[in-house]
């Protein structure tokens, strides 16, 4: 090749760039009547590299499951929703454990949800996103069951003991916006009307909703954490809905970016622009 024809051939390259990101997908719901709080929303962070200007790239954020109930109309918690940036997938948060007639166990996902009194705890998955949620107590005729914190991020939800309910995993901090917040804390359990706690277990940091006792709700997770539910206590009572989850963007601010379909707001500092996208199913498009 010519030199000119070189010249001109690394003139027409394509040029690339990286994204750094937090990807956190929506929180599972608490399950019912003594069940165990809702798992987080899978938690990623880390750099995107290659990326091209004029691609549109896919972004998602992931809804909180919801809570359920053992009373009529009997309803069964759900996971929280995926959330995504190009390749990167956060998995929802697993479902807690709950009594809908039959027995349903914590389920798995990023974090995974709090066995309720009678049912096991499920299983962070896939791996790397969050952490197991905690077993669920049950003893014959002692009337102080208690069901399993939801996973965290950083850490798994606790094991109920007789008459305590599990307390939800704490989360995880990021700076990626410039202050340090802590997000995807799983869900409190909820506890047995016998035990003498005022209430159910509370919710990890970051996000975590609180459990109940009794009659009471579950508490919700927090917006735009990626927090689990908690968990109800009593056959009337609903388990708390999963926290909404989050996505943030940061790029070189010589970059500049169009988004569609998309929630967000943002900021520039040291040479760098952050988007937070709050919520929608939609793309970004780099320039």
């Amino acid at each position: 090749m010519s030199p000119i024809l070189g010249i001109i051939a690394s003139a027409n390259a394509p040029k690339t760039f990286n994204v750094e990101y937090l990807v956190i997908a929506g929180g599972g719901g608490g399950g019912a009547l003594i069940g165990g709080g809702g798992g987080a929303g899978g938690y990623r962070t880390n750099t995107l590299t290659g990326l091209s200007k004029s691609v549109a790239y896919t972004v998602t954020v992931g809804a909180g499951g919801t809570g359920g109930r053992y009373d009529t109309p009997t309803t069964l918690a759900t996971n929280g929703s995926n959330s995504v940036f190009s390749s990167i997938t956060s998995t929802g948060g697993g479902f807690g454990g709950g009594n809908m007639g039959s027995i349903y166990a914590g389920q798995a996902g990023g974090s995974a949800g709090g066995g309720a009194y009678n049912s096991a705890a499920g299983t962070a998955s896939p791996a790397g996103q969050g952490n197991n949620g905690g077993a669920g107590f049950n003893t014959a005729g002692d009337n102080l069951d208690g069901g399993g914190g939801g996973g965290g991020s950083s850490a798994a939800g606790s094991a109920a003991t007789s008459g305590v309910p599990g307390v939800g995993g704490n989360g995880s901090a990021s700076s990626i916006t410039g202050t340090s917040v802590t997000r995807a804390g799983g869900g409190g359990g909820a506890v047995d009307a016998a035990s003498s706690l005022s209430t159910g277990a509370a919710g990890g940091t970051g996000g975590g909703g609180q459990g109940s006792k009794g009659n009471n709700g579950g508490g919700y997770g927090t917006a735009n954490t990626g927090g689990g539910a908690g968990a109800a206590g009593g056959t009337l009572a609903y388990g708390g809905n999963g926290g909404s989850g989050f996505v943030v963007l940061k790029f070189p601010d010589n970059l500049s970016v169009t988004l569609s379909g998309l929630t967000s707001t943002n900021a520039s500092a040291g040479g760098y622009k952050v988007y937070q996208i709050t919520a929608g199913t939609g793309t970004v498009t780099f320039s």
